[in-house]
């Protein structure tokens, strides 16, 4: 057979049974089949995080473009050529999400695909990587024996280096959580979204605020009582001059401790308010109270002006704000973008989301690792489970 018929043979052999057969014509052609498909549809960030280090979030998308499972045994991301971080087994399948699932396992199902959420954490005084390339280390049940473990590289993207947004706290005062900030264990991060035909992960650096009292409780009293909530009819603030672009009243505030049923997309973010930053960044201000918003739609405000006040209305479960920043006017069908707090200290760390969420559905003491004396920290994005105090503006 000539060598072309049988290229093309190989080629329809693999789309119909992947059996690998890989020979070719000429030496010096190396083609091989890479039945694990890699891109990355957002190239990340990088920003400062409140630990001082230079973070890089993003999404790995994997096609398993095959008729069997593919087990991900090991993914390795490189920065000009070093490797900056490296996931074993037991990572990727901390990590690893087929479309649609909230869940993650370390095996995709033929035909399936999946996103890996990916933080790079670099090193102090590290220099930031130019471009990304993943080196990925497979099981292909449908190979051949002695052929399934493999390797690919894929997934090659440059780091986008955009400035990031350096913005005032959207709240004042003491003792705010930030619940599901960035990066690892955040729910928010991983909330991929399928809006108007194509994924968007608005919600990439979101955080939801909460406030302790002098007890270090969520709520004293009634859970199902509004007043109860520490943060509840607190002031949100602009977090810098911006031009109100959205705003959304008069939705009912939410019963506390049970989330609310038949939430349309459209509902989700109760009331709330999106400020047009500059520069393609959008701040988004979800959950609150109704009848506080003091804005309107084009007027512009500045930084520190009281905009409402914490509520708990839309898809919420109790009251606390819900802050974002997005490369669109949308809350939704847009990408996150990081950003960086101006000023505020760290005075304790939480023991985790789960002993938060314990705290806010049960009213009990929330513990926390205090740090003193607390840590002054000038521009940076608060990351996750964070006890820290703003000053006013």
């Amino acid at each position: 057979m000539p060598t072309v018929n049988r290229l093309v043979a190989c080629f329809f052999c693999g789309l119909l049974s992947f059996a690998f057969c890989l020979t070719v014509g000429r030496a010096e052609m190396k083609e091989k089949m890479t039945p694990l498909l890699l891109k990355v549809e957002d190239a990340p960030v990088p920003f400062v995080g409140s630990d001082g280090r230079v973070h890089l979030v993003y999404e790995l998308w994997t096609t398993n473009f095959s008729s069997a499972d593919i087990t991900v045994e090991k993914v390795e991301v490189l920065g000009d050529g070093k490797v900056l971080a490296s996931l074993d087994a037991a990572a990727i399948a901390g990590r690893l999400q087929a479309a649609g699932r909230r869940t993650s396992a370390g095996k995709l199902a033929g035909s399936v695909q999946a996103l890996l959420f990916l933080h790079v954490s670099l090193g102090e005084g590290a220099t930031i990587p130019q471009r990304l390339i993943h080196r990925v280390t497979i099981h292909a049940n449908a190979a051949p024996p002695g052929q399934q473990v493999m390797t690919e590289n894929g997934g090659e993207v440059a780091v986008n280096r955009r400035a990031v947004a350096l913005i005032g706290a959207p709240l004042r005062g003491e003792g705010y959580v930030s619940a599901d900030s960035c990066c690892d264990a955040s729910r928010h991060t991983r909330a991929a979204l399928p809006i108007d035909g194509r994924v968007w992960l608005a919600q990439r650096y979101a955080v939801d605020w909460e406030q302790m009292n002098a007890e270090g409780r969520i709520y004293s009293g009634p859970q199902e009582k509004l007043e109860s909530y520490t943060i509840f009819g607190k002031p949100v603030v602009a977090v810098t001059d911006a031009v109100v672009v959205s705003v959304i009243d008069g939705f009912p505030e939410q019963t506390p401790g049970k989330y609310p049923t038949n939430i349309g997309v459209d509902e989700a973010d109760g009331n709330s308010v999106i400020l047009d930053l500059g520069e393609g960044r959008y701040a988004t201000y979800a959950h609150m109270k109704t009848g506080s918003i003091k804005v309107h739609k084009g007027e512009s405000v500045k930084g520190g002006q009281v905009i409402g006040l914490v509520g708990n209305s839309g898809n919420s479960v109790a009251p606390h704000l819900h802050f974002q920043v997005t490369a669109g006017a949308s809350s939704l069908a847009s990408n996150g973008l990081p950003y960086e707090i101006r000023d505020f200290r760290i005075v304790g760390r939480t023991a985790g989301t789960a002993a938060f969420d314990e705290a806010e559905e049960k009213g009990t003491p929330l513990a926390v690792s205090a740090i003193a004396p607390a840590q002054q920290v000038k521009g940076a994005l608060p990351l996750d489970q964070l006890v820290v105090s703003f000053a006013a503006q």
